[in-house]
């Protein structure tokens, strides 16, 4: 098995789904893909159950491959793990915060507002849930960065057919926020702002919007 090629494919195709340039719903073609990216189909398809394996794909007997597209109950869920684990991350970091985990902390934000100076939708999506992943990272727990990890991909998705237009500069700004309570040691100021935060954005969601439909005679009819 190619595992390099396959794991390429992944990456590629975790990445156009994250940055929101695969829509929730799209169909993944298997020979398409392959043509693609110039390997057989067998390692598409691998790559594919990997992908499905994240929950970024869904796999359907007898039609194939398609885009996560998550519901309404799997988009609060996911919230509610996220303020279970995220919560406690905030507190440890604030309680073992180093000039050195600081320094990073605040690397990660400038390219954040970089980003967002730059009207860079793709890298701001991928930047504002990485900081949640680094957080972890810097925790010294890779298990939870893995889990987060998973958690911020499929936000993702949720963020895509839920989100309202507005949203990118007030999650920076309150990253900004969360930052400045980690240096000062304050652990309940930070994760205050941290359950603000993941409020913020999960009440940002419009969770009772037409999402566009991907099949042709059902958005003309």
């Amino acid at each position: 098995m190619d595992t390099s090629s396959t794991t390429m494919i992944v990456q590629s195709l975790s990445r156009a789904i994250v940055e929101h340039r695969l829509q929730p719903g799209a169909k993944l073609a298997e020979q398409k893909l392959a043509d693609h990216f110039g390997v057989s189909r067998t390692l598409v398809r691998q790559a594919l159950f990997q992908l499905s394996q994240n929950r970024l794909v869904r796999m359907e007997p007898s039609r194939g491959a398609f885009v996560a597209a998550p519901s309404v109950e799997e988009a609060k869920q996911v919230f509610a793990v996220r303020r279970m684990l995220e919560l406690e991350l905030t507190r440890q970091l604030a309680r073992t915060a180093t000039p050195a985990k600081i320094k990073a902390l605040h690397a990660h934000l400038a390219k954040e507002h970089a980003a967002l100076h730059d009207s860079d939708a793709a890298g701001r999506t991928e930047l504002l849930g990485d900081f949640h992943v680094r957080m972890a990272e810097l925790s010294g727990n890779d298990v939870l960065a893995d889990i987060l990890g998973d958690l911020i991909s499929r936000c993702a998705l949720i963020t895509l057919m839920y989100q309202t237009a507005r949203a990118a500069e007030c999650s920076s700004e309150e990253h900004d926020r969360l930052v400045a309570a980690i240096q000062a040691k304050d652990e309940d100021g930070a994760a205050r702002i941290m359950a603000e935060h993941l409020d913020s954005v999960e009440k940002s969601l419009t969770f009772n919007k037409r999402q566009p439909s991907t099949d042709i005679r059902e958005a003309l009819s």
